[in-house]
């Protein structure tokens, strides 16, 4: 399963959209739970059934819908899932093994996802390349509206939408950025900019979200709280707030260019030279490579080389992408050799 997928260009890896070359893509995604039914936390097997029955049959007749693919999670196997995890379409939690009859409708050119049976109903999902959270925040309101006119939401007069984590109470709104910021790392600033946008009521995740680990410099970035404000006052203060951390980061890399230029000229060729000629690399070090080819394109030191490119095998040299693609299970040892391979393919091309 999802043989020909890992073959295909996700649109939000495509490197378009505003400030690509730091803001990597835009995701807004929303809790909806439906009216009468317990909590997927607390349903027994017989009511998880009914839920995935009840959103299939809403997906089915919306016309939103017409172009994608419905997965029960019964056909995943853990490379399936790890594979979907990896390329941003499940949460973390969607992915355990634990609590099945979960679902995952994956629509055209994977700018929306559905997730059925997670820690709530539904988790509506779109999801943009570059700095674009209006656009993909009307997408997703527009799969919300489609679905309401088959299902009822619980919705409370008082407090909004209801959902399993009170965090999520309210609009049921969590929109991010995922963020490529070397410059702050490397000038050691990241952490004074992570206090000041925490105080502003976003917080920062790892690479997969909350619980993840920071891979490749990649930081995503996310409203805390989604009671008390509208959806439009949640996306405008995230977009505003990222135009800011978009400034710091261009500072970091002027002060970088200005006071370590041939140092920083020195990782980027370096990290080109081994993802090149290597015949053995592992997932973590490819990310930090590809890191600094990403910077080296951001900073104009890189010529000839696709940002789409660079984005695409941050994805495809991951554990679960790399076994798709070649079509086998393998072991540690022999996904760092393909991965290896697989770069130096895809580099020589370029």
């Amino acid at each position: 399963m999802f043989d020909e997928m890992v073959k295909e260009e996700a649109e939000w890896l495509s490197g378009e959209g505003k400030n690509s070359d730091i803001v990597l893509s835009s995701r807004v995604r929303l809790a909806r739970n439906i009216t009468g039914i317990p909590f997927p936390a607390v349903a027994d097997t017989d009511t998880r059934q009914k839920i995935l029955s009840y959103v299939k049959i809403a997906i089915d007749k919306g016309g939103a819908f017409k172009k994608g693919i419905f997965y029960n999670s019964s056909e995943l196997s853990r490379t399936d899932k790890d594979f979907l995890l990896e390329r941003h379409l499940v949460s973390p939690e969607f992915a355990k093994e634990q609590n099945g009859f979960k679902g995952i409708f994956i629509g055209e050119d994977e700018k929306i996802s559905i997730m059925i049976n997670e820690e709530d109903h539904l988790r509506l999902q779109a999801i943009r390349s570059g700095l674009e959270i209006k656009a993909t925040w009307e997408e997703v309101n527009r799969i919300d509206d489609e679905l309401s006119e088959f299902l009822e939401f619980d919705f409370d007069s008082d407090f909004g939408y209801l959902t399993s984590c009170p965090t999520n109470v309210g609009t049921g709104i969590r929109a991010s950025i995922l963020i490529h910021l070397p410059g702050l790392v490397l000038t050691r600033e990241l952490d004074k900019v992570i206090s000041r946008i925490t105080k502003m009521g976003l917080t920062v995740r790892g690479f997969y979200g909350e619980g993840t680990d920071v891979l490749g410099n990649l930081f995503q970035v996310s409203n805390q709280t989604t009671l008390g404000k509208s959806e439009e006052d949640i996306i405008e203060s995230l977009e505003k707030i990222t135009q800011q951390i978009i400034e710091y980061e261009g500072n970091s890399r002027a002060t970088l260019f200005r006071d370590a230029k041939e140092h920083i000229e020195d990782k980027i060729w370096r990290a080109y030279g081994i993802l090149k000629y290597a015949c053995v690399l592992t997932s973590d070090e490819v990310m930090n490579l590809l890191s600094a080819l990403r910077l080296g394109i951001g900073m104009g030191t890189l010529s000839g080389i696709d940002l789409k490119l660079i984005n695409q095998l941050l994805i495809l040299t991951q554990p679960a992408h790399l076994q798709k693609y070649y079509g086998y299970q393998m072991n540690a040892d022999q996904r760092d050799k393909k991965r290896a391979e697989l770069l130096r393919e895809r580099l020589e091309k370029s």
